[in-house]
């Protein structure tokens, strides 16, 4: 289930990932070592550009679960969704497709890493 986001406009992109690490509900799969790097595109308005895609998957358990993980990640962030950003990044954010590491023992929330890249 998502939290409340912070009252302030996001002014960072290590914010945007804090933010969206804080609708992460890991919780089921604790019992698991696994990982889930999303890959997706924000527009300026802080929804989402087409869905987030798994660019890279440790799971160590049946398809099942490791299908039901990766929908849980991918769920997150369709949860979190829109954002408030800040003018200093809003106008930098179309064109970038961001990559995501959703883990299921552990958090980011303090120094969450976030890849990004311009559009082809």
């Amino acid at each position: 289930m998502s939290q409340p986001l912070a009252a302030e406009p996001l002014s960072s992109m290590n914010e945007v990932s804090v933010a969206l690490q804080r609708c992460w509900n890991k919780t089921a799969f604790a019992q698991h070592d696994a990982s889930v790097t999303l890959r997706f595109g924000l527009k300026r308005d802080g929804t989402l550009l087409g869905q987030p895609q798994p660019s890279a998957i440790m799971f160590s358990g049946s398809p099942d679960q490791r299908r039901a993980f990766v929908n849980a990640a991918i769920k997150a962030v369709n949860d979190c969704v829109p954002l408030e950003f800040s003018p200093k990044i809003a106008g930098g954010v179309p064109g970038r497709v961001f990559s995501m590491e959703f883990r299921s023992n552990g958090s980011c929330l303090d120094q969450c890493s976030y890849e990004e890249s311009l559009l082809p």
